[in-house]
């Protein structure tokens, strides 16, 4: 800072001194020093001017201009010097003072402290007496809180409530026991505690005794609750019917559709008066009461016999159920059967109750075994009976009973498959029952199917759809929301033939035949021919109206046929048949009819949409004179119907249907144009209007050709012959000597479409060219035209062969 103030004071200086050289030369060499630059420069010049004196003289000057700034900044920092030495004897003098202070308050605290230290000594005696005291009171607030706790015990002993008590047992071997002061008293509880808890157990035992005889009486009057208002459902929920099997059976009754119905029935007094007891509350009039048994569970746990009574409960529960199918055998059991059913459903409904709200107390895998017994016994007990019984509604009334029984169950998680198999033993009238069930499904399917294009907008639903019955075009999961080529009607089917086939395997291979496919493939004939392909022409002869319902049909066909080679083999799989010998002896398409029906119908339709545009064809100028540029106005309506069909057909039909389609509807168009030329609609044409039809029957052609990306360069081919005739009648009419017709082989050659009348009658209209106005008076006594001549010719030798 005192360096930058001298600069300032420098150039100030400097510039009231006036401009002299020298004067400027030593304001130049200041600056320089005092801004720490380099002062060779001036050296240089000082020497080159041969003056160094001046140099000399300036670096004099400003040394003493420095020295008196140094003399002042001395004499400030000796002040300063001089003023901390006054202020440190200052200092010394306050720390004797302070010295002689601390001495005083020293002595004055050892005269002080004296007495208070004695007080402390009486303080600390007292303290320890205190102590004692407070832990003496302490021992007796333990034994009084003891001894409430043991009046506690005696007190819900006196009441049977055993649990309280063994808690309050529990309670004094965990807080009290090691901790009782009184040597007395402990003797006395490690005496009594095991005999309260051999006192306990004893009642407890008697109490769940008293359980399993009750609940034994209630089972019953629970089972016929349940399986009543499993049939009141069954009335009430019809839509679900469509995915059962049969009437007497429901093994394939969906337990998501079923599970809980007796806690929702609210119609049936009885049920709903009952509802709660059967889903076990505990407290209802059949006395669904698992009250006790909890609680002898319970106080078994705190008695730490848990897996004991686990054991214990479920002996006596398989003694019991082994029991009930010894008194079933007592009385007929066509009289008895439901009795017997009702007890075994009332069971299991309890083991449901205690598995699912027991903490433990059985297993699933003790409940399945119990269920594996129940459903031994049962099979062995109906083999038997039906073994007896020569009435077909005997069977038939049991049969319902026992389905009843597996759909009550199955809202339960109980398997029933096994019984039910057991119950269809009559061959021929299982599967007649089992074609009619099936064919009144597949009636409601058809009846309730819009013939949209199904969406599919998960893959399970794709799953579940498509690849469950193998009627994918590709092994490509799709893109999902997925627009299937067929309708609901469908993947609906297919689960009515795959349920069928499981059914009548599942029937077939409880009948003690191994080899049993040809039977199960006889009666899936019978039900793709009979019941499938009948209920399919039905509705397309009688439901269908519009040709995107006619496509989505056909294109149903198309994807039945795939799913008809995945029944068989499914068939086969399931009878254990290699799947080999099923594609060796591959059945024939059994929805044959059907598919014709259904191809017929989409052909008709469109057939009927073609002739809408193919009216436009009354304008065409039959006598135009001059060759026409373009086509005609109907063939471009006709072709703008056709390739807007194709955009959606394509992505429904497959190349091989569309191709038998298009095929019929070009046919179609020939024919239409060729009839209508031989019409009454058309007296005389000119060769210039055929020339017209040339080019239309052209863009035909031409509209097959672009085809190739839907179907083989072959089905092209075919596709351009369906429009042989009406190109085989223009190219006789524009050739050269039409008379070539009647040449047999010319004609089997090039005209074998052509029909003689046709060509006769049609022949006759062709105006020849030079037929003008007053033609006839320019003309007379000219030389004839030859192709008129040939034309002529041909007209008469076709009158004589008409």
């Amino acid at each position: 800072m005192n360096s930058s103030k001298t600069r300032r004071k420098v150039v100030a200086a400097s510039t009231e001194n006036g401009d002299s050289g020298d004067k400027l030369d030593q304001l130049l060499l200041s600056s320089a020093i005092s801004n720490g630059e380099d002062l060779s420069p001036f050296i240089r010049k000082t020497f080159a001017t041969g003056k160094p004196e001046t140099l000399l003289h300036h670096l004099r000057h400003f040394c003493r201009s420095k020295e008196s700034e140094i003399e002042e900044v001395c004499k400030i920092h000796y002040q300063d010097f001089i003023m901390a030495v006054d202020d440190l004897r200052s200092l010394l003098s306050g720390v004797e003072l302070l010295k002689s202070s601390i001495s005083n308050s020293n002595h004055q605290l050892q005269s002080v402290a004296g007495p208070l230290l004695t007080s402390l000594d009486s303080f600390i005696e007292a303290r320890n007496k205190c102590q004692n005291i407070t832990l003496a009171i302490e021992s007796l607030q333990i034994c009084i809180r003891l001894m409430e706790i043991c009046s506690r015990v005696n007190f819900h002993l006196s009441k049977n409530n055993f649990y309280m008590a063994l808690k309050c047992i529990d309670s004094i071997e965990r807080d009290f026991l090691n901790k009782t002061p009184s040597s007395t008293l402990r003797r006395m509880l490690e005496k009594n505690i095991p005999a309260i808890r051999a006192h306990i157990e004893r009642k407890i035992s008697k109490e769940f005794g008293d359980w399993l005889v009750e609940i034994r009486t209630v089972s019953r009057n629970l089972g016929q609750v349940a399986i009543g208002q499993a049939s009141a459902g069954r009335q009430r929920e019809e839509e679900l019917r469509i995915r059962q099997r049969q009437a007497e059976e429901q093994s394939r009754l969906s337990v998501r559709d079923t599970v809980y119905a007796l806690e929702y029935d609210d119609d049936d007094d009885c049920v709903s008066s009952e509802g709660s007891d059967v889903n076990g509350s505990g407290n209802g009039s059949l006395g669904f009461d698992l009250t006790a048994l909890y609680r002898s569970y319970h106080i078994h746990q705190t008695l730490g016999l848990e897996d004991a009574f686990k054991k214990y409960y479920f002996e006596n529960r398989k003694l019991q159920l082994t029991s009930d199918f010894q008194v079933s055998s007592m009385t007929p059991f066509l009289e008895s059967h439901q009795t017997f059913f009702a007890q075994i459903a009332g069971f299991f409904i309890v083991e449901d109750r205690v598995l699912r709200t027991g903490g433990g107390l059985i297993n699933k895998m003790e409940v399945e075994t119990l269920w594996d017994i129940a459903v031994s016994k049962m099979c062995s007990v109906l083999e038997d009976q039906f073994s007896r019984m020569r009435t077909a509604n005997h069977l038939l009334l049991i049969k319902d009973y026992v389905s009843l029984l597996g759909v009550t169950l199955r809202r339960y998680g109980y398997s029933v498959d096994a019984l039910l198999d057991v119950l269809n033993k009559h061959r021929d009238k299982y599967h007649e029952l089992l074609l009619s069930d099936c064919r009144k499904q597949i009636a409601e399917a058809l009846a309730a199917d819009k013939f949209e294009q199904m969406w599919m907008n998960k893959e399970y639903e794709y799953s579940m759809n498509v690849l469950s019955f193998q009627i994918q075009t590709s092994d490509i999961v799709p893109a999902f929301p997925y627009i299937a080529p067929f309708s609901s009607t469908v993947p609906d089917c297919c689960r009515i033939v795959r349920s069928f086939i499981e059914d009548s395997v599942s029937f077939m291979s409880n009948g003690g035949q191994l080899d049993f496919y040809d039977v199960v493939k006889k009666y899936l004939d019978r039900l793709l021919t009979e019941v499938l392909d009948d209920a399919l022409q039905k509705l397309i002869g009688s439901s269908i109206s519009g040709v995107n319902q006619a496509m989505v049909v056909a294109a149903n066909m198309t994807i039945f046929e795939r799913a008809c080679d995945f029944f068989f083999r499914h068939a086969a799989k399931l009878s254990g048949i290699p799947l080999r010998m099923v594609e060796r002896s591959r059945p024939k398409f059994p929805l044959t009819k059907a598919r014709d029906a259904a191809e017929e119908m989409l052909s008709s339709l469109l057939k009927k949409k073609v002739d809408g545009f193919m009216t436009l064809i009354e304008n065409v100028n039959w006598n135009i004179d001059d060759p026409p540029q373009t086509e005609n106005e109907y063939v471009n309506e006709v072709i703008i119907f056709l390739e807007t069909l194709l955009s959606t057909a394509q992505q429904i039909l497959p190349g091989q249907v569309l191709k038998r389609v298009l095929q019929d509807v070009l046919t179609h168009i020939s024919e239409t144009i060729v009839n209508f030329l031989a019409g009454d609609s058309v007296k005389r044409f000119s060769l210039n209007a055929v020339m017209g039809i040339d080019v239309d029957i052209k863009l035909l052609e031409s509209f097959a050709e672009n085809q190739a990306s839907l179907v083989s360069e072959e089905e092209v081919v075919h596709l351009k012959k369906a429009l042989v005739e009406a190109r085989q009648l223009v190219n006789l009419l524009l050739s050269n000597n039409p008379e070539n017709f009647l040449n047999p082989v010319i004609r089997e050659r090039s005209y074998n479409a052509l029909d003689y009348r046709k060509v006769g009658i049609i022949s006759e209209k062709l105006k020849d060219p030079s037929e003008r106005l007053f033609g006839t008076f320019g003309s007379r006594g000219a030389k004839q035209n030859p192709k008129k001549k040939s034309l002529d010719s041909l007209i008469k030798r076709l009158k004589d062969v008409n």
